[in-house]
């Protein structure tokens, strides 16, 4: 095993803990690295499979298993993508038994996994953000929303698989909201205080920052669109496509953002006493009154994932490691002048009931500079590639701008096969001048 001190050897064999887009991106992405490391995936999916990693049955949120699967591979590093695993603490886990990993302790995973206690580090530090209280009981959460005004943000506080946040249009839904959650029960214990935020408007963009310590890198800038139909309506979902860089967030205003908010927020963290070694994901609103913290994730975010990484001219293991054995200092991180978009591919009737085991075709061969991603997706068993989740597929391309790189998904997402395929085609249309 490489040595946890020893931040010069990068390891040869990784372990990527998730089984989404995200997280076959993130094999892409290593599996370019000029080491070539071994890849092991739990529980991966058919798509890391395909990039030569091999994947074990062991759920992301079995710490025990994960641990033990560790162990009886020699794995020397450990990568974890979603969040549940990292607020259930299996960097600590891993620590215990001496093998380094990328991604926060649990300390640092309540960041995500408790939204009260991200807002209470950005109120303490003083980190632009939405005015909220706090409530367990439901009498004296209706009377603060009388004195509100909407729309208004009613968040449950721990985990929710991205469905605890309401915007409530009026007091009527928001009155709604805080009575589903505080007696409703109906995001269990996640749900058992809430946050009554004032509604932020404006554009929403993602800044993802790898931090080490007190030392950090802001990652290239991206925007996501969340809602499931063109023009951005209809519910939300985990994220229905991306671009990178995003122009709305300007050089003047990327610095603005960087002394305002990500430099206060590592500054914060160690503050608080967390060595925080992983992703800090800031979701920011830009308001007309500046930028302001919607949300801490402590992960890479997706899709943003699969459109910031390709964009990367490093060896992003290298970026990991270095992080990860609080080395980053002095880490080149260098980045394309390529613009990258991606376009999700979901099953029809996504983000409520969809259909499963739709056969899918991609077409042959594929276009440089293109990559499909996969997220929901299985073998049958005839071995055919078949749907298995809401969110399918990730066609991610990169072009010398934006319009090439939409051309050559769009291009692609239309030739994939599947009777069930539902994708927006106005990805980036803002910034295309579409819109």
């Amino acid at each position: 095993m490489v040595s946890p001190a020893d931040s010069t050897s990068l390891p040869t064999k990784v372990l990527v803990v998730g089984s989404g887009g995200r997280e076959h991106a993130l094999v892409r992405a290593l599996a370019a690295s000029p080491t070539q490391p071994q890849l092991i995936a739990a529980p991966g999916n058919p798509g890391m499979q395909a990039e030569g990693a091999t994947c074990h049955q062991v759920a992301a949120d079995d710490i025990p298993g994960l641990v033990k699967l560790a162990q009886s591979t020699a794995t020397e590093f450990v990568v974890v993508g979603p969040e549940v695993p990292l607020a259930l603490g299996l960097v600590d886990a891993l620590a215990d038994v001496g093998i380094p990993a990328f991604g926060p302790k649990a300390d640092g995973g309540e960041l995500e996994a408790s939204k009260i206690r991200t807002k209470q580090i950005l109120q303490k530090y003083g980190i632009p953000t939405a005015p909220a209280e706090v409530f367990s009981e439901v009498k004296p959460a209706l009377e603060y929303l009388k004195v509100r005004s909407a729309p208004i943000v009613i968040k449950a506080d721990g985990l929710a698989a991205g469905k605890g946040v309401i915007v409530a249009a009026n007091r009527i839904e928001a009155e709604e909201a805080v009575r589903d959650m505080l007696e409703g029960n109906k995001f269990g214990a996640s749900g058992s205080r809430v946050l009554i935020e004032d509604c932020l408007v404006g554009d929403e963009t993602s800044i993802l920052v790898i931090v080490s310590g007190r030392d950090y890198l802001i990652l290239p800038t991206s925007q996501d669109h969340k809602r499931i139909g063109e023009g951005d309506t209809g519910p939300n979902t985990g994220g229905m496509g991306t671009y990178s860089p995003a122009e709305v967030v300007t050089p003047g205003l990327l610095q603005q953002i960087e002394d305002e908010i990500v430099r206060p927020s590592v500054e914060a963290i160690a503050d608080e006493g967390i060595d925080f070694r992983g992703t800090l994901f800031i979701g920011i609103m830009l308001t007309a009154q500046g930028p302001s913290v919607l949300e801490y994730n402590t992960r890479f975010g997706d899709p943003e994932t699969q459109v910031v990484l390709p964009r990367l001219g490093c060896d992003v293991l290298e970026l990991l490691w270095r992080a990860a054995q609080g080395d980053l200092q002095d880490f080149d991180l260098q980045v394309k002048p390529e613009h990258a978009m991606c376009v999700v591919i979901a099953a029809r009737g996504y983000p409520a009931s969809y259909p499963k085991g739709d056969v899918i075709t991609f077409p042959e061969p594929m276009p440089d500079k293109v990559a499909i991603v996969q997220a929901g997706t299985a073998r049958n068993e005839s071995g055919q590639l078949v749907t298995a989740g809401g969110r399918v597929l990730g066609v991610t391309a990169l072009g010398p701008d934006l319009q090439s790189a939409a051309n050559a998904a769009y291009d692609v997402c239309d030739r994939i096969e599947c009777p069930s395929k539902i994708f927006r085609r106005d990805i980036g249309a803002r910034q295309l001048g579409q819109s």
